[in-house]
């Protein structure tokens, strides 16, 4: 089956359906080694996979230290591979509220993303998070600047509501939003996907097999006791947990019924849901890694997705997507 590229924004370059969620560089969830990260990178590469995604943040600056290690053994041609995007807006001196938007700021810190990266350009540039004091038409003016200065090529916001998006795009043209869109969490179905579609700006998905429900071998409770992001996530405690890897047993049937991975059709619904999709799962894994990208091949008709949403209908999860704490900086907007 032949493989339809997507494009990372209206004027952005076309990249393999699904990228590279970096974020499994650092030790976000449970141990990372470079030699993982650099494994991963050159399977990418093999396959076409042509999209990585990072941030500042991701175990303050290991993300991107690994990826530039990468681009700097294997030199100009990974270079030329890879179209590249890293995020900053949370303040990694966590001062103030937490997160800073400032132009001072968001310069200082894709200048430094660059350094460890080994690049001095990136193909896009998110604000990771939108600091609710300065209006977004001063924050998409500071990130136009850095397009004509030739250090981005586009820029996007993770986590903002179509309303702020638009607000943005009346000033300049937004590459991507990026937000969490799975199976399990529909809510950018209320007016994300229909607004991204809409302006052109592509709509990158992450945690898109469901931070590992959608899986084959989701999470145990002994195993996320040793993740602290979802060790106080609602629907990775106690019962809910229980009852979300319940929930999410017959997709697992229904997967191997269909001879894929759960994870590989968690994907492929994604990429079936609009064109302008292209989901960033996260992995150390190199098998894991070859089950998300093969979702890139698989065609799903009509009787497909009926018997994935009569199984997985919106709402099914139990408990709230993340804990109060974790909400902090994303807009909610439904």
């Amino acid at each position: 089956m032949t493989i339809t590229h997507r494009r990372l924004g209206q004027n952005g370059p076309e990249v393999f359906p699904i990228g590279i969620g970096a974020m499994s560089f650092s030790n976000f969830y449970g141990e990372a080694t470079r030699e993982d990260a650099l494994a991963l990178l050159e399977m990418a590469m093999d396959h076409g996979v042509n999209h990585i995604d990072t941030a500042d943040i991701y175990g303050m600056g290991v993300s991107e230290i690994a990826i530039g290690a990468f681009l700097a053994k294997q030199g100009k041609q990974a270079q030329d591979f890879f179209h590249i995007a890293t995020k900053a807006g949370i303040d990694r001196d966590d001062t103030g509220s937490g997160f800073n938007n400032h132009p001072d700021y968001l310069r200082k810190s894709l200048e430094a993303s660059l350094k460890r990266l080994g690049v001095d350009y990136v193909d896009l540039f998110y604000v990771h998070r939108r600091q609710q004091d300065i209006p977004i038409e001063e924050v998409t003016e500071t990130l136009a600047g850095f397009v004509k200065e030739g250090l981005i090529g586009a820029f996007g916001f993770s986590e903002i509501a179509p309303t702020t998006l638009r607000r943005a795009a009346a000033v300049h043209p937004v590459a991507a939003v990026q937000s969490e869109y799975s199976l399990q969490t529909r809510g950018p179905e209320l007016g994300l996907v229909q607004a991204t579609r809409d302006l052109g700006a592509a709509m990158v998905a992450f945690s898109p097999v469901g931070r590992g429900l959608l899986t084959d071998r989701p999470h145990s409770a002994k195993d996320i006791a040793n993740m602290p992001f979802l060790a106080v996530n609602p629907r990775f405690m106690g019962a809910n947990l229980t009852r979300n890897i319940a929930a999410t047993a017959a997709f697992r049937d229904l997967a191997k019924d269909m001879g894929m991975a759960a994870s590989t059709l968690a994907i492929a619904w994604l990429l079936h849901q609009d064109h302008h999709i292209i989901p960033i799962p996260g992995t150390r894994s190199v098998t894991h890694f070859a089950e998300l990208i093969a979702a890139a091949g698989v065609k799903l008709g009509d009787e497909d997705k009926a018997r994935i949403d009569a199984i997985m209908p919106p709402g099914w999860c139990h408990g709230d997507r993340y804990s109060d704490t974790q909400w902090r900086a994303i807009e909610r907007y439904c």
